[in-house]
């Protein structure tokens, strides 16, 4: 406005008298860019971040829709609402992505990104945006290094003149990525990634490695709430709670998270999710025997605060692994090795002992070889390594040794097991001695050593078992942890691994005298035990002698004389024994090319109730051989079996409409199952879990189960049926159902 109103300004006219075409006095000037009118401030009005389409496009539509879930290395989407249309040129809006406690740029758990035509690089970034009215749809992008973990999202829009307003968008959860080349567990397969990362069932190989079990189990790892679990596992680790801010920064590492996770499935030094128990009194918690799946254990441990779910033995611990590093986007398997040494001097050999008598003999050594050991393998690059080691790595959360302080072990690459590269990083001497140590079996009386046995160098890591990809049957993966057994390659490498893990001890060795030794004299009898038929729980146990004179140096002809003492003990799953429950004696007279049977009964009455929940038996017998003055070692493990389980479905299985399921159980033992209890579980079908008592069900009868399920989720999912008894707790069936969407034809 002019200072005077009344002032009347004479505007200068040219020779031409048209006037105005002079130049503009300056205060006109000023008075003109004063009443320009403003353009109004850039306001947020609301945020969608897209998590169904995200969710689709990430593989993480099975944790839900309703909240964001991406995966690092991969774009996703958001839309942002604004009071009025973007100006990419005059309008400045920064991202800021943030995780864990007081998050830091320098940490990489803080994350400031300007909005950009086109990417940069494997950096964070938003870029790709396009405009629609008052709606901006912006890319958002976050790096193969970046940190695991749940996130805010946040965005600042700058007013000008240094001032700036900030709004939360939202949070989001970031995950590792195996779909893509840049992250450190890609794996390059679609037909692997559906069974590593996103199968929800499998099975845990247990038993004996010849009565080998499929044990079907339901890892849910898309359950609602096993997500925040995970985190919520990282988060009351050892390392975490020392130092929060450092232990967030290092979850971009997957050998980080992995040796965290391996540590946090047992309790044996933090608030780790399982409490272990090897004993036979489980009053306290659940017998091992009885969990089905990983979701009841993982959700009681977060409903109690973090305390230790009771109880847990290596099948249950490794399944769990499972169902967290599959969540936390690490294509993980769960692998079984039948007798599997724990060889805790690290000298490759482990030591049994037995009398004259046939009984195996406890021993104050920790060393011992379990019936079955199970860990995992989890797949990654190893930029830790030489190269060459990527790949599978072996992973144990059970507690069995400690690893720089903590109960956990690996990861240790196969590839370096299999090789005899025992001096990589982590745990590789332990895990190598599980499948390849060697078994010197001592005949002991008088307080010492008397005489070998055996000398097997092939006994131990046999049948390496996991499930095989896309199908319910299991898969022999020996071949990956070592050479075929005895031959040059495998015994090379066996001298290698011991020349590094023996060290100075090497010299003075008596294991290593063995084998430069030509080993144990031949005998001049072959001893074989049979079984005569198919072993059941609640009956007489057939077995059958075979025994053959064969030609020696020493006695080359000419009758032998044997005095062979049976001994029959409970075999447990740590490969120990329990006091003898059945002995007998035989007498023998071999002639020369001659071979006698003999039978031998083990009555039901003998092992009832002597047994543990595993029902396995191990028959020893010592032959002394009148004319030579040595012992002779033969052995028959025996695993009973349980009734078997019928399961069957009627009608096609379809989102939300009831599926009626038959279940059948025959007792066929000799004795009643008191106490039964039924538990039925299965992700995608059952919504926890469902539990019926049963009662008791007497020798002979057959119990019928009929009732309704309504399927949650579209796919292929699998019912798991566990009936306990106080006689077996064991007797357990699996069902595959295909479910169809709702309404589909």
């Amino acid at each position: 406005m002019l200072s005077d109103p009344g002032t009347i300004i004479q505007l200068p006219i040219d020779a031409t008298g048209v006037p105005g075409s002079c130049p503009v006095p300056e205060r006109i000037q000023r008075q003109d860019l004063q009443v320009k009118k403003k353009v109004a401030a850039l306001e947020l009005r609301s945020a969608d971040l897209q998590s169904s389409r995200n969710n689709q496009e990430h593989h993480t539509q099975e944790m839900g829709l309703q909240r964001l879930i991406v995966r690092r290395s991969q774009s996703f989407t958001i839309q942002l609402h604004f009071s009025r249309p973007f100006h990419s040129g005059t309008d400045h809006i920064t991202f800021i992505a943030e995780t864990g406690p007081e998050p830091t740029e320098l940490l990489g758990t803080r994350a400031t990104f300007l909005l950009t035509s086109a990417r940069q690089g494997n950096v964070w970034s938003a870029s790709d945006f396009t405009i629609d009215a008052n709606s901006l749809s912006v890319s958002l992008f976050t790096p193969a290094s970046a940190v695991i973990g749940p996130y805010t999202l946040k965005i600042k829009i700058s007013q000008g003149q240094g001032h700036s307003l900030t709004h939360l968008l939202g949070t989001f959860i970031l995950l590792f990525n195996p779909w893509s080349a840049e992250d450190d567990v890609y794996l390059p397969s679609e037909i692997l990634l559906q069974e590593y990362i996103m199968m929800d069932y499998g099975f845990v190989y247990k038993g004996h490695e010849r009565f080998i079990t499929p044990w079907p189990w339901n890892y849910g790892q898309f359950e609602e709430g096993i997500i925040d679990i995970c985190f919520e596992i990282l988060n009351k680790s050892l390392s975490f709670l020392e130092n929060p801010s450092k232990a967030c920064s290092q979850r971009n590492d997957v050998v980080y998270v992995c040796r965290v996770v391996s540590a946090m499935i047992n309790s044996n030094d933090d608030s780790g999710v399982l409490q272990g128990n090897w004993g036979e009194d489980y009053s306290r918690g659940l017998s091992p025997l009885e969990w089905s799946g990983s979701v009841a254990i993982l959700r009681q441990w977060s409903a109690g605060g973090g305390q230790p779910v009771r109880y847990g033995q290596c099948w249950v611990f490794a399944a769990v692994m499972c169902t967290v590093m599959r969540c936390l986007g690490v294509p993980t398997r769960v692998v079984s090795n039948f007798r599997s040494a724990h060889n805790a001097d690290a000298n490759l050999t482990i030591d049994t002992y037995y009398d004259q008598n046939a009984v195996m003999l406890p021993t104050q050594k920790r060393d011992k070889i379990w019936n079955f050991h199970v860990w995992n393998e989890c797949w990654m690059i190893r930029k830790d390594l030489p190269p060459g080691y990527n790949g599978w790595q072996v992973l144990d959360p059970t507690p069995q040794e400690t690893s720089s302080g903590l109960f956990r072990c690996g990861p240790a690459s196969v590839k370096a097991i299999r090789e005899g590269e025992v001096h990589l990083p982590y745990d590789t001497p332990f895990v190598y001695a599980e499948v390849n140590a060697d078994e010197v079996i001592w005949l002991f009386g008088g307080g010492q050593a008397l005489e070998i046995l055996a000398h097997n160098i092939s006994s131990i890591g046999k049948e390496i078992s996991t499930k095989m990809v896309g199908s319910d049957q299991r898969q022999n993966i020996t071949s990956s942890y070592k050479y075929p057994e005895g031959s040059p390659e495998e015994r090379s490498v066996f001298m290698k691994a011991s020349r590094k893990m023996l060290g100075s001890r090497r010299a003075s060795s008596p294991f290593l005298d063995l084998l430069r030794s030509s080993g144990s004299k031949d005998q001049p009898v072959q001893l074989q035990l049979h079984l005569a038929q198919t072993p059941e729980w609640g009956q007489d146990l057939l077995l059958e002698l075979h025994a053959r004179r064969v030609a020696d140096r020493a006695h080359p002809q000419g009758p032998i004389r044997l005095v062979v003492r049976f001994c029959a003990q409970t075999l447990l799953h740590s490969g120990g024994t329990r006091r003898p429950l059945w002995r007998q004696k035989v007498h023998l007279t071999l002639d020369f090319g001659e071979e006698i049977q003999r039978s031998l009964s083990l009555p039901y009455n003998n092992y009832k109730n002597k047994l543990t929940d595993e029902k396995l038996i191990r028959v020893s017998g010592i032959a002394k051989v009148a004319e030579t003055g040595r012992s002779m070692l033969v052995l028959k493990d025996i695993s009973l079996e349980p009734p078997h389980l019928a399961i069957e479905v009627s009608e096609r299985a379809e989102v939300g409409k009831a599926l009626r399921v038959h279940i059948s159980l025959t007792n066929t033992l000799s004795v009643a199952l008191s106490h039964c209890t039924m538990v039925l579980e299965g992700s995608g079908l059952i919504d926890g879990q469902i539990s019926n008592d049963l009662g008791t069900l007497v020798a002979g009868h057959t119990v019928q189960i009929q009732l309704d399920l309504y399927p949650l989720k579209v796919g292929r999912r699998q019912l798991q049926v566990l009936i306990s008894s106080k006689e077996l707790k064991e007797i357990k069936g699996y069902k595959d159902i295909f479910v169809v969407a709702a309404g589909a034809s």
